[in-house]
């Protein structure tokens, strides 16, 4: 029986063999469900970059919003649908499968619809690739943040990100740790396809890096880096999204979220409250207890920042850290539960973490005792 991914695959071949078109190098691949509100701009910038052939491709997710009439609206634009999701499927990972299937170039990059690429970003990253033979290559964009809450929350997020998944140990093939952003996610055609494309992580949540640890695993070389020079995007745009998103993927992204969730907890009390008791201290006119106070805040304040100043974020958001640091325990804490329950929503659908099963013939890395978020927990605990 021929599958839907199949049809897709053999009406993009004929479709691109009547044409007489060169084959591009690139194919670009937006999954996008309800993005009426990045995706004009992701794909102008898409749209206008240079230096090398590509095609760029808009897979709508089933979208309720106005995304598809403006991918549409875009010249040079190929919109697909997602089509209903195959039993053992998640909306992201089949958006994005349904994509490779009709695409024709060399190199594929997923890449999120509320990005941003730089000029000429794409052409660099090909070469950059191949400079360093890497099969993946994968960016973890610029963070756009408005207001208080994203610019306090933000930055405590990627700061532990970054030292749970140091791009160094990533971009190693001697270590066993392997990661990548979906929100930029550049592979070589080939790669993709043997080690079986996302069916390898269809019941994954955090397709991602489960796409990165079955490439390492098939000795595929990985490239990981802060890619604030090529892309940016602004994940979330209100604190209801940043619940919703965050509660989907903290538990997976780090080992132990409850242990860190209360280290986060002691550290802001450790900063923040002792720096406020010694502000109330001081216009209460206890200069020795204030004095006393800043000193025992300064390590852990120190602290804060050291780790913070390294995710890349503007001098403001760096300086608000330390209040998101509650927000971060009390998010981890939440993802923890709900996962445990069994039950994560995520743009309107329900997703079981850990019990959704590949399709046959995939290898099955959603499961409690094989996912991927567990591979990467054991080999982060063995460095």
């Amino acid at each position: 029986m021929v599958t839907k991914h199949e049809l897709f695959a053999i009406s993009a071949i004929d479709s691109h063999k009547s044409r007489g078109a060169t084959r591009p190098l690139v194919s670009v691949i937006v999954p996008a469900r309800n993005e009426e509100a990045g995706i004009g701009a992701c794909l102008m910038s898409l749209r206008q970059q240079e230096g090398v052939s590509c095609e760029l491709i808009v897979v709508d997710d089933g979208s309720t919003d106005r995304t598809r009439a403006i991918a549409e609206f875009i010249v040079g634009v190929r919109v697909l649908p997602a089509g209903p999701l195959p039993p053992g499927w998640h909306g992201k990972t089949n958006a994005c499968q349904t994509g490779a299937d009709a695409a024709c170039g060399e190199w594929l990059l997923f890449t999120d619809a509320d990005t941003v690429h730089e000029h000429g970003s794409l052409a660099r990253a090909i070469a950059e690739a191949r400079a360093a033979g890497a099969a993946l290559l994968s960016y973890s964009p610029r963070q756009e943040v408005h207001g208080i809450v994203e610019r306090a929350l933000m930055p405590v997020i990627f700061a532990d990100l970054a030292s749970t998944y140091r791009p160094k140990d990533v971009s190693d093939p001697a270590s066993p740790v392997a990661a990548a952003n979906g929100q930029y996610l550049l592979i070589r055609r080939e790669a993709y396809e043997a080690i079986g494309g996302h069916a390898v992580c269809a019941g994954d949540l955090l397709e991602d890096v489960a796409l990165a640890c079955a490439a390492k695993q098939a000795g595929q070389k990985l490239l990981f880096r802060f890619g604030g020079d090529a892309v940016k995007t602004r994940m979330y745009r209100s604190w209801p999204q940043m619940r919703e998103g965050w509660t989907k993927n903290l538990a997976l992204l780090f080992p132990a979220p409850e242990g860190l969730a209360a280290r986060r907890w002691l550290e802001f009390g450790a900063s923040v409250g002792l720096l406020a008791a010694a502000a109330t201290a001081a216009v209460c006119g206890k200069r020795k207890l204030a004095s006393a106070a800043t000193i025992l805040a300064l390590p852990a304040t120190v602290n804060v920042y050291r780790r913070v100043r390294k995710a890349h974020f503007d001098q403001l958001s760096t300086l608000l850290a330390p209040l998101g640091l509650p927000l971060f325990a009390y998010l981890l804490r939440r993802s923890q539960k709900r996962h445990a329950q069994g039950s994560v929503a995520w743009k309107g659908r329900l997703y079981s973490p850990g019990t959704v099963k590949a399709p046959a013939g995939a290898v099955a890395l959603s499961t409690p005792a094989g996912s991927s978020a567990d591979q990467l927990r054991r080999a982060n605990a063995d460095i």
